[in-house]
């Protein structure tokens, strides 16, 4: 089979596909011939020895993942081989084939494409956990979600929607805040302005009032995320997801002013302590998607080969929606 290796930590373009034999599929896992692959920038941060989780080389990366269960391990139990599955694997998905652990699995309801369900699982799934379990949402508050027009952010706007909340976009670029408001946010604010500190609460205030917002949802960090913190009501909630713009800094004072608070999100976490949020954000999920609540915006596909080209334009943050790749194994 055909499948991307990383036979030592370097840059995305110093790696290529390979073939391989297939997997071997272990007790509590499944073995998925997959048809779609979802692709996301901490998959370029793994391939160069960056990102928290470093795999021992060689292995293949990737971690969204849609296709058919062709084997299954002993202790297996909720699946069985011909199943539709989306799974959320560690890495290994940049492959034909890959194998699975039965708990990050989930069975793909007959409404949802092999396509839809690798380009929603991880967004989809990280805007869920951060907003309704970490961010602690509740009916009717106002978000501020920084860099919204990327594949988490578009997946918050539209569940902070869906839950009847206030969604403020936060982008670069004009052509991303259009996205952003075609998206359905609410209210979009402009992250290229002068001394963000000062501009971007001043933007969230003229959008929602000078109370502020009670929760943002933060995969880009750097100087935004004190320029957000500003932004934020008495008791707000910054939620940290990412750190597209760099690892910020902030003294701990700013969380006294407003009695702040500051969470971590980390989704592979959750698949150890907390699993039934787990479940319970996918089933959400697929629920909202069965009542066009949500709309994944897949914005590109390409077949497996040109992983480097789709990879490198997310790594330079050119690409605005998700990435999706196909196999063409049937």
């Amino acid at each position: 089979m055909r499948a991307v290796v990383i036979d030592e930590f370097g840059p995305v373009d110093s790696h290529g596909l390979k073939e391989i034999d297939p997997p071997q599929v272990s007790d509590g896992e499944v073995l998925i011939e997959v048809h779609a692959i979802g692709v996301n920038f901490p998959d370029a941060l793994m391939m160069q020895g960056l990102y928290q989780t470093k795999p021992r080389t060689p292995f293949t990366p990737g971690r969204d993942i849609s296709g058919t269960i062709i084997a299954v391990g002993d202790n297996v139990t909720k699946f069985k081989p011909g199943d539709r599955v989306v799974a959320i694997v560690p890495w290994g998905g940049y492959a034909e084939q890959a194998v699975a652990p039965e708990a990050r699995c989930f069975s793909l309801p007959d409404d949802v494409d092999f396509e839809t369900a690798a380009g929603m699982i991880t967004t989809y799934m990280t805007a869920w956990v951060a907003l309704m379990e970490r961010g602690n949402y509740h009916q009717g508050e106002k978000v501020l979600v920084l860099g919204a027009s990327g594949g988490v952010g578009l997946a918050a706007v539209q569940i902070i929607k869906a839950k009847d909340g206030i969604a403020v976009g936060a982008s670069l670029s004009q052509a991303s805040r259009e996205i952003v408001l075609e998206n359905g946010a609410d209210f979009v604010v402009d992250l290229s302005r002068a001394e963000p500190k000062e501009s971007l609460r001043s933007q969230v205030f003229e959008a929602v009032g000078d109370g502020g917002v009670d929760i943002c949802l933060d995969p880009v960090g750097g100087q935004f995320f004190e320029a957000a913190l500003r932004a934020l009501a008495f008791a707000g909630r910054i939620v940290v997801i990412g750190f597209v713009d760099g690892i910020p800094t902030a003294r701990p004072n700013y969380f006294n002013v407003k009695n702040l608070t500051m969470s971590g999100m980390a989704l592979d976490l959750h698949f150890r302590f907390k699993p039934e949020i787990i479940r319970a954000a996918a089933e959400d999920i697929f629920r909202m998607y069965a009542e066009e609540k949500i709309t994944p915006r897949i914005s590109t596909r390409v077949p497996l080969e040109n992983w480097l080209d789709v990879l490198s334009q997310i790594g330079k943050g050119k690409s605005a929606g998700k990435a999706v790749m196909i196999t063409g194994r049937e």
